[in-house]
């Protein structure tokens, strides 16, 4: 294997090492147990001051590390434009994090163009973070990381996140489908873990029908070393607006995706 570009490899540690001071920021104004500590922007849509505080923290570090690069955030938009474009969510999970609890998590990811090149996610609370570099391996804690072995969906976990802008009979008849199939349902509240539950074989699949870029770009280089199967995320409208994602591993992919009237790309 030859080795990784240096330009991208420098931005992942740089942009590890930046997550990492942006998450110890997040643990410090992390909320206590109880409950939620925010506002509300919809009906179960979180906002907490770590959320505006964190994100503009890493986009003023990566501007002056990587000044030519683009930069979009959750709650700032399109701040920068650039062939190569950092994607940040600085609370995935902020309904868990509002309460005091643990999963929640920071992501960045980087896009080359349209192509999900490079990711980290930090869950502090946890004591987990991931890295990935495409063509060079997932990681979690430093170990690299790969996608569930489990073949038979009687054995298999399956995680369905929650949007209130999905019809309920809609988000029913897709946790239908799974449950016939004979898996074990859950739902965790933080897209961009369960994903990165997905990579590590944790989970053997993640199903959310409206989910936005920032929660899923420094995810999709992970599934994408560790071997998982993910929907067209991208193709089908992800680069610039909401769209449906289902990530799984490669033995059950294919009869999650008929179940739930996914494709696979």
């Amino acid at each position: 294997m030859s080795s990784p570009s240096p330009a991208l490899a420098t931005r992942l540690e740089a942009a590890r090492a930046v997550v990492h001071d942006a998450a110890q920021m997040a643990m410090a104004m992390r909320p206590p147990p109880g409950g939620p500590q925010a506002s509300q922007k919809s009906a179960q849509d979180w906002l907490t001051e770590t959320d505006g505080a964190v994100e503009a923290f890493i986009a003023n570090r990566m501007k002056a590390l990587f000044p030519d690069d683009g930069f979009q955030g959750e709650e700032g938009g399109v701040a920068r434009t650039g062939s190569l474009r950092w994607v940040v969510d600085p609370i995935d999970g902020t309904s868990n994090y509002a309460r005091g609890r643990c999963r929640w998590c920071i992501s960045l990811g980087l896009l080359d163009g349209d192509e999900p090149v490079a990711g980290v996610i930090d869950a502090p609370a946890l004591g987990e973070v991931y890295t990935a570099l495409r063509g060079y391996g997932a990681f979690l804690n430093g170990k690299r990381i790969q996608a569930s072995p489990v073949k038979d969906p009687a054995s298999s976990m399956i995680e369905m996140g929650w949007s209130n802008r999905v019809p309920k009979p809609v988000f029913m008849e897709k946790m239908d489908a799974i449950m016939a199939m004979g898996t074990m349902p859950r739902s965790g509240g933080c897209g961009a873990l369960a994903l990165a539950d997905v990579a590590s074989g944790r989970l053997d699949g993640y199903i959310e029908i409206v989910i936005n870029l920032w929660d899923v770009a420094a995810a999709l280089p992970l599934l994408a070393e560790a071997g998982a199967r993910v929907s067209p995320f991208l193709q089908e409208g992800g680069l610039t607006g909401p769209a449906t994602i289902m990530a799984a591993n490669p033995h059950i992919a294919q009869a999650l995706s008929k179940a739930v009237s996914i494709p696979l790309a």
